[in-house]
């Protein structure tokens, strides 16, 4: 379950000045405004890189997209827009944010943003080659090489480590402003709560265990990053506790299920009337309204840290 946790997520917001034929980027930062955002990270900020690529890591068919306009399937893993597209309307840029693979991309979608996010990609790379969608139990197996090499400690801090790497090796092409997404609360998607065996369906405390370990280490770097790298400025972006507030509290925001995705399980063979009423749209994604419903204090949050 802990291989969730080498993907990362990350906004970089801030001025494009300069794109080549390959979207080589020479950035600079506004003082106040925020007049670009590009996503880099994995299937919650996905909005239709994997299409075109040779992977079954893909989602643009039926029932996905089923609430987005047109009921079209664009290849989000969802049944609508995605967190990084709420990011970027929420900025003031556009409704939708790009996929960098989509061939219909043209050079005035560029100045504002695209995102270059992967679904099934990550930081470590034994992620990135898991071609397939793969049920988080599944991803149990996966981690037990890893196990016998890491502990859970020095595991996330390895994690942090290349995320660290990354960032920096932004900031080195100009990027000044970040906003870096925190990991879900694993414990508590739908395919971890549906192992066999949980009969009552209830949250994994070990993986949520792990997941907080990783975050609290990530927000520290930040915090650290933001001292060290002149004029960079660094949001840590708490979508553990973001999503954990609905999932305890489904009924203030008009939820009814949170043990269930709404689609493609087998506790969901077929899809849901009403997406809007489970704050999961499939085994580990979150639906439309969940993102629609914690975004705005994101929002917030990033345009107040990083003007």
């Amino acid at each position: 379950m802990l291989l969730a946790l080498s993907s990362v997520c990350i906004f970089f917001v801030g001025h494009a000045q300069q794109f080549s034929g390959n979207a080589t980027i020479s950035a600079l930062m506004t003082k106040k405004t925020v007049s670009a955002v590009f996503a880099f990270g994995d299937s919650i900020l996905d909005t239709g890189n994997n299409n075109n690529l040779r992977t079954l890591s893909k989602c643009n068919f039926f029932p996905y997209g089923r609430n987005f306009v047109g009921g079209k399937a664009t290849g989000r893993f969802g049944n609508g827009r995605v967190f990084s597209d709420m990011i970027a309307e929420g900025l003031g840029l556009k409704t939708l944010l790009p996929a960098y693979r989509d061939p219909a991309l043209s050079n005035n979608d560029l100045p504002t943003g695209v995102c270059f996010a992967s679904g099934g990609s990550g930081l470590d790379d034994r992620t990135a080659k898991i071609q397939g969608v793969i049920w988080v139990p599944d991803q149990v197996k996966d981690f037990q090489a890893v196990r016998t090499q890491y502990t859970v400690s020095a595991y996330t801090d390895l994690m942090v480590t290349w995320t660290d790497n990354l960032l920096k090796s932004l900031y080195a092409m100009g990027a000044r402003k970040f906003a870096v997404l925190g990991t879900l609360p694993l414990g508590c998607l739908p395919g971890a709560r549906n192992i066999v065996g949980n009969l009552l369906k209830i949250c994994s405390v070990f993986a949520n265990q792990e997941a907080a370990t990783f975050n609290q280490k990530l927000s520290s770097n930040l915090n650290n990053l933001g001292r060290t790298l002149p004029g960079a400025k660094f949001v840590y972006v708490d979508m553990y506790n973001s999503l954990l507030n609905l999932i305890n509290n489904p009924r203030a925001s008009g939820f009814i299920d949170v043990a269930d995705g709404c689609c493609c399980m087998p506790t969901s063979p077929i899809p849901c009337l009403d997406a809007s009423r489970y704050v999961f749209w499939d085994y580990g994604h979150p639906s439309e309204k969940s993102y629609k419903t914690i975004v705005p204090k994101i929002i917030e949050e990033i345009k107040a840290k990083l003007a």
